[in-house]
């Protein structure tokens, strides 16, 4: 609608909300659209063209107005493609704008792979995928955690959790260990009191690190609906596979994995770094863990703001998965979360969790604090992909030359065990002929009925709107990151197209 010369809402306001929607690669039409969702348009009007200017001001320029060639952008791709060397066009034009703050046209890319990259094309283009199936029924159904155990040679362990409809990463940490049950728990109500709400189950293997997290969500749920006394609401896939997260690590170990792991092995193989040896561990942790789990959020975010490429086979809702966890009814979709009390969050951190517990140290505290006026005077310098390893050799030099190095420098973290809550019984689960089957939380694991079918037969009667993305629009636009076509490929596996 026009804008009816109505004042703009205060920029203040609007700004992140802006960012927000730039970074998931919207058009101007599309982020007008959802700006007037969060904005009071009986006091506030924004159109496109106000739109233009207001981000001319913030400096956020489009693939045409950047005017990137083959030739500008080289010397970002041959220093990202260090670090992800398998990455494809798709990915590698979400790494040059997110990272570079770059908006290169797919017909660029494309081109710089076909000048310098001919061989890896017709690699990738061989490349045999494996189909996977995954039906969940909306929005906050169910999350999905897994641990990754891919780095425990260098004394590092992985967690993640997942919202499987949208596809979106609600957390990805790394740790010295993802084997105690506090922990794991922990990553879980860190995430549920950033978002104020929680979904109707949770999911995970059977193993006793997720104890915590499966007694903790049945306490959380019975104390928001007591008629749930007696049933675990927490999802054991004992003969099924927890094929969300499975494909999240997948993806990680193509995407992300390989340039870091190499970064990882030059400390090894050039002799810098001992699993083995104690001091070295504490030094390797102390710098490595944070300045990784910095890299980490950068990637959740990126694949968060990222739509995978379309496949008429999967069922699951296409687009950006934060905005269809957002929005789901944009996509004409059910949200099933379950707003929580803080109150109860809090209660069930002092029955589950001791903050004292050395497992949430990343080293000792008498050793971090020698490590830290060691660091200060080397002048704190910045970790970063080039500096990490010549950071950590400084530092353990000047620990070894020092005369004051803690006596103890080893904390026994032993991975408590957790005892599950007694006398609850497992939630029942769908499975039919055809191999596909149900596990989530809806109705007690029963699945949808009238009166949901009839929730989303509204939504459509109120037609989805038609979200553009970057790729679907003129070439004035971003002519980024998403191409609404159509492929065999599974979108969630094959990711992106060369």
């Amino acid at each position: 609608m026009p804008n009816q010369n109505k004042p703009l809402p205060p920029l203040d306001e609007i700004t992140p909300h802006i960012l927000r929607f730039w970074k998931a690669c919207l058009t101007d039409k599309a982020i007008v659209q959802e700006l007037r969702k969060v904005i009071d348009t009986d006091r506030y009007g924004i159109g496109i063209t106000k739109l233009k200017e207001i981000r001319s001001d913030m400096g956020l320029k489009r693939a045409r107005q950047q005017g990137h060639s083959v030739e500008t952008i080289h010397d970002a791709m041959v220093d990202l493609r260090r670090i992800y060397p398998h990455a494809g066009s798709r990915e590698m034009i979400s790494l040059l704008f997110h990272e570079r703050e770059m908006a290169v046209p797919r017909s660029v890319m494309k081109s710089y792979f076909a000048t310098y990259e001919p061989d890896l094309v017709r690699q990738r283009k061989a490349r045999r995928l494996r189909r996977k199936r995954f039906w969940a029924a909306g929005v906050n159904d169910l999350f999905a955690v897994d641990q990754h155990d891919k780095w425990l040679r260098f004394g590092l362990a992985l967690h993640t959790g997942i919202e499987p409809f949208s596809g979106r990463i609600m957390w990805m940490r790394i740790w010295h260990s993802n084997k105690n049950p506090q922990l794991i728990l922990s990553y879980y109500l860190d995430t549920l009191t950033e978002l104020g709400h929680m979904p109707l189950v949770t999911q995970s293997d059977l193993g006793t690190e997720n104890f915590g997290i499966a007694n903790a969500h049945t306490l959380l749920r019975q104390w928001h609906d007591p008629a749930l006394q007696g049933t675990l609401q927490h999802r054991w896939m004992r003969t099924k596979k927890n094929v969300m997260p499975e494909i999240t690590w997948s993806q990680l170990r193509r995407r992300f994995t390989p340039g870091f792991e190499n970064l990882l092995d030059t400390g090894v193989s050039e002799g810098w770094y001992d699993a083995t040896n104690t001091l070295q561990i504490m030094v390797f942790r102390w710098v490595f863990i944070p300045w990784l789990q910095m890299e980490l959020n950068a990637y959740k975010d990126r694949v968060n703001n990222t739509a995978k490429r379309c496949d008429r086979n999967k069922v699951l809702p296409h687009g950006i998965p934060d905005m269809i966890y957002n929005s789901p009814e944009d996509f004409g979709a059910l949200d099933f979360k379950i707003n929580i009390e803080s109150d109860a969050i809090d209660h069930i951190r002092r029955v589950y969790i001791n903050p004292s517990h050395a497992v949430f140290d990343l080293v000792p505290l008498t050793l971090s604090h020698h490590l830290t006026s060691c660091y200060a005077h080397l002048g704190c310098p910045v970790i970063t992909r080039d500096s990490a390893w010549r950071v950590y050799l400084d530092l353990l030099n000047a620990i070894q030359l020092s005369d004051d190095l803690p006596a103890e420098i080893i904390t026994a973290t032993h991975d408590d065990e957790l005892p599950l809550l007694d006398n609850h019984e497992d939630l029942p689960f769908q499975d039919d002929d055809n191999s596909s089957y149900y596990m989530e939380g809806v109705r007690g694991g029963r699945g949808l009925d009238v009166s949901h079918h009839t929730q989303l037969d509204a939504l459509l009667a109120d037609d989805e709107p038609d979200v553009q993305h970057a790729d679907a629009a003129s070439d004035d636009d971003f002519n980024v990151l998403i191409v609404w076509e159509f492929t065999d490929d599974e979108g969630d596996d094959s990711g992106d197209e060369w």
